[in-house]
């Protein structure tokens, strides 16, 4: 009797599994690290759920995030030769306007507008030039790892696409290539950027389809597998690898679904919060809301099926840059080693949440990288000086020691706002308060809120330096509850 179905999530952090019975209860369920191949970390999920008797799987069905995120973060997408059909009279907006600069960098392998397209009564606007569209492709050649075609009204009147398709594998040979009229409605620029991106991501959900079904047949599981549309219904595997763009929301609109199973809310607005994007969906009837009108996605604006979100590139992998600026790259499955707050060398925002050694809630302004191990060996901390780097009106101090002071090359500009103090390697939780050290010191020094800059050269006591250093040492560090600070 197949009584029991399995659900899985492939997040950019983590791979989520349940195991349910026919009454919607859980049975078992796991969390595992998602790794570069998807496969491995389907298969530990699979491996923690599934019950001894397999056959009493009836289906299995996947979600995963890997698609916006892939959007979101500008990698693992496949480089587009792009071909509308729509000259001369769709010139004036060329293919990918409005496009974010760097995610059209990383997806386009050439566009072209070449003559053609049809009326909305299905009659030709012009002929297709066969001989345009056949000298695009051989220049585009082996820069091309999928192809996107997208013609005027072709909805109503696939024919044109179909032909350029068509010479698409005589110029390239066997090269992935989407058309437009099998993924987006009406209106051509949102639906010539649906196209495009389906094309972009055809590795990103192939590789998630080979996982899914190498760990099925690993585990030798003969039940149907789908992956979960936008929608939050299921699709066929195969379908999914030539529609990949109709997963992009599959993630979040699990989430909904989950959300409304767990509360038995049919109305709500749900927060997904993961390891790379935090999606917010809106709970109507039991299922996602879809939207009425197109969907920004990655500043991208499209118009096929998607639920009514937002997303944003923020997680708890969301790498902080040195400007404290934090995403829209992502540690992703790499928290646990490469996360600060884990003992790695990468800010992210988990380490404003919560400081490690401490368990204390902690001020983004201190998160800082490690200091340079040659440094600790160098140097000893008997003094140190501070200076305010900036252009910010809310600068941050710079901790340094009076040895990197004493070098005329040193340069001070790019500080980037960090805090930087040679006891890093000595014990991590120092430089997680070294920010808080400095704001406590100048208050023993009896300064103001606000007059750190005039500190700019000036030394500090060599007795507060050292007291600092003890207390640092012995105690684990200063205090670091934000609102001290």
């Amino acid at each position: 009797m197949r009584d029991l179905r399995i659900g899985i999530d492939v997040g950019g952090t983590n791979t989520d599994a349940v195991l349910l019975d026919d009454a919607g209860g859980v049975v078992s369920k796991t969390k595992v690290p998602t790794t570069q191949d998807p496969s491995e970390a389907i298969t530990s999920a699979l491996t923690a759920v599934l019950p001894a008797e397999t056959e009493r799987v009836a289906r299995v069905v996947l979600g995963t995030t890997h698609a916006v995120n892939a959007i979101l973060e500008r990698r693992g997408l496949r480089r587009v030769a792009v071909v509308r059909i729509g000259a001369p009279a769709t010139r004036s907006v060329r293919p990918l306007f409005g496009w974010p600069e760097d995610l059209r960098s990383a997806v386009s392998a050439g566009e072209a507008v070449v003559r053609g397209g049809v009326e909305i009564d299905g009659r030709d606007v012009v002929p297709l030039d066969a001989d345009e569209v056949a000298a695009f492709l051989r220049g585009v050649g082996a820069g091309a790892e999928a192809v996107a075609i997208t013609g005027v009204f072709s909805p109503l009147d696939p024919r044109q696409e179909l032909a350029v398709a068509q010479l698409a594998a005589e110029a390239l040979g066997p090269v992935p290539v989407s058309l437009g009229h099998r993924i987006g409605s009406l209106g051509l620029l949102e639906r010539e950027n649906a196209t495009v991106l389906n094309a972009a991501l055809g590795s990103v959900i192939g590789q998630v389809v080979s996982g899914l079904q190498v760990a099925m047949a690993d585990h030798r599981l003969a039940c149907p597998a789908f992956l979960a549309q936008n929608d939050g219904t299921p699709m066929a595997v195969g379908l999914a690898r030539e529609l990949p763009v109709l997963t992009i929301g599959s993630g979040p609109a699990n989430s909904v679904r989950g959300a409304a199973a767990l509360s038995r809310l049919d109305e709500a607005i749900v927060v997904d919060v993961g390891g790379t994007s935090t999606d917010v969906g809106v709970l109507a009837r039991g299922f996602p809301r879809e939207s009425t009108a197109g969907v920004e996605m990655g500043g991208v604006r499209t118009n096929f099926r998607m639920p009514d979100l937002v997303s944003i590139a923020l997680g708890g992998g969301s790498i902080v840059g040195s400007d404290g600026s934090p995403g829209p790259r992502s540690v992703g499955a790499a928290l646990t080693t490469d996360a600060l707050v884990f003992g790695g060398e990468t800010p992210t925002l988990t380490m404003t949440l919560k400081d490690a050694a401490t368990g204390a809630v902690i001020d983004p302004a201190t998160i800082v990288e490690p200091a340079n191990s040659a440094a600790v060996a160098a140097n000893e901390w008997r003094r140190a000086n501070l200076f305010v780097s900036g252009p910010r009106d809310h600068t941050l101090p710079v901790l340094t020691t009076a040895a990197e002071h004493a070098d005329p090359t040193h340069s001070y500009a790019n500080n980037d706002f960090r805090v930087q103090t040679d006891l890093a390697d000595e014990d991590s939780r120092i430089t997680r308060t070294a920010t808080s050290i400095v704001y406590q010191l100048a208050d023993v020094a009896g300064l103001e809120p606000g007059t750190y800059s005039d500190l700019q050269g000036a030394e500090w006591d060599d007795a507060i330096v050292e007291e600092a250093h003890r207390f640092v040492r012995e105690s684990g560090g200063f205090n670091l509850d934000a609102s001290s600070l």
